[in-house]
């Protein structure tokens, strides 16, 4: 059973945990003032919701690709296209809905279970009640693993709506009294370890930050995902969750929390500094042609595309698309992707590269070689 927020005795913020607070929230600013800067936000966000979309669907065991995502979105399945690809679909679709909800519904259980059943839609744990607490026993273990040898196991069925009914007062009760970066961490450890669907939990707890920030207002568009930094310090994840669960550890999992918004906030700050680099210097190399212009912000909407889905966009004939894409093949901006000789596909390849795993996970891995605060000021 989870001990009721806020804790009680009162989280201490020493020297360090103020630090690491104030470090996160002027992190946090910083993202959204840049964002706001960005010529078109819209495409940077939707690029930004499906890799995080990507990421939070590995954690939980999946195999597709953002490459894999964004075939999927341009109607090009191919015999490699993981069978998991809808799984991420649904979790771009559920962050949607939960965006798109919060202008008329607060962020409630109501709100937490329209979001888990647009999550599982359709796909693997789709006959586990989507939109449904649970009212039967679940448990975190490896494969095999019971009841009496879970690594963990949340609230029984009797106690899950007490539980649910305190964290959601606490949502809205704890807002004039608790920092909004602690009461993110508190109440994802928290919904984490209530653990109230039969499926999708870690998903919808992710998500769960997100929407605080974005109904707070602290941030104007979706762009703090923390997904990144957990699966780089998994072991570290769960092991600060469970010391949270049994020992009351509350300090530690928030210095880990803050240290993972603050990190995080960084990546997407530099990501989004580099895309409006990027287009600035794609769109000087093209400056006088109005059709490429139009064709470069149509790829940074959809960074996967036909020609007949070039043509569409740009309302011109078939040879004048070919010819563009041809033009922009030749520069090194699109790839083929098919190797066929219809139906071919092209993908925006130096986008896409701002947002490869590798070089995103390098950047998290060991974020606090230099010191966080002392160093130089990324902006």
């Amino acid at each position: 059973m989870p001990e009721p927020l806020p804790p009680d005795p009162a989280v201490a913020y020493d020297g360090e945990l103020q630090t690491l607070l104030s470090t996160a929230d002027r992190d946090l600013a910083r993202l959204d003032a840049i964002a706001s800067l960005l010529p078109n936000p819209d495409l940077f966000v939707a690029m930004y919701v499906r890799h995080e979309a990507v990421l939070s669907s590995q954690i939980e065991g999946t195999q597709s690709t953002l490459e894999d995502v964004l075939a999927y979105e341009a109607d090009a399945l191919r015999d490699n296209t993981p069978k998991d690809v809808e799984e991420v679909v649904n979790y771009v679709r559920a962050m949607n809905h939960g965006l798109a909800r919060l202008a008329d519904l607060p962020l409630s259980l109501r709100l937490l279970r329209e979001i888990h059943a647009e999550l599982m839609q359709g796909v693997r744990g789709g006959d586990k009640s989507p939109g449904e607490f649970r009212t039967s026993q679940n448990w975190i273990g490896g494969q095999g693993s019971t009841l009496a040898t879970a690594a963990f196991v949340p609230p029984p069925p009797h106690e899950l709506m007490n539980t649910l009914g305190a964290l959601e007062l606490f949502l809205h009760e704890a807002r004039s009294t608790v920092p909004l970066l602690v009461r993110c961490g508190l109440a994802h450890a928290q919904f984490e370890t209530i653990h109230p669907f039969l499926d999708g939990n870690g998903r919808v707890g992710r998500l769960l930050i997100t929407l605080m920030l974005c109904e707070d207002g602290a941030l104007s568009r979706p762009l703090l995902y923390l997904s990144l930094y957990l699966k780089a310090h998994r072991a570290e994840y769960y092991d600060r969750l469970t010391a949270f669960r049994h020992q009351g550890h509350w300090e530690p999992w928030l210095a880990f929390f803050l240290r993972g918004v603050s990190v995080t906030a960084r990546v997407a700050t530099q990501t989004a500094r580099d895309i409006v680099a990027l287009r600035e210097a794609h769109r000087a190399q093209v400056a006088k042609n109005a059709k490429a212009l139009v064709l470069l912000d149509t790829l940074y909407r959809q960074p996967t595309i036909s020609v007949n889905k070039v043509a569409q966009a740009l309302a011109c004939t078939f040879p004048t698309a070919a010819k563009l894409v041809r033009d922009f093949e030749a520069r090194g901006w699109l790839r083929e992707l098919t190797g066929y000789e219809r139906n071919r596909l092209w993908r925006y390849q130096p986008y896409l590269d701002l947002f490869h795993q590798d070089a995103l996970d390098a950047m998290v891995a060991h974020p606090f070689a230099a010191p966080l605060v002392t160093g130089s000021d990324p902006a």
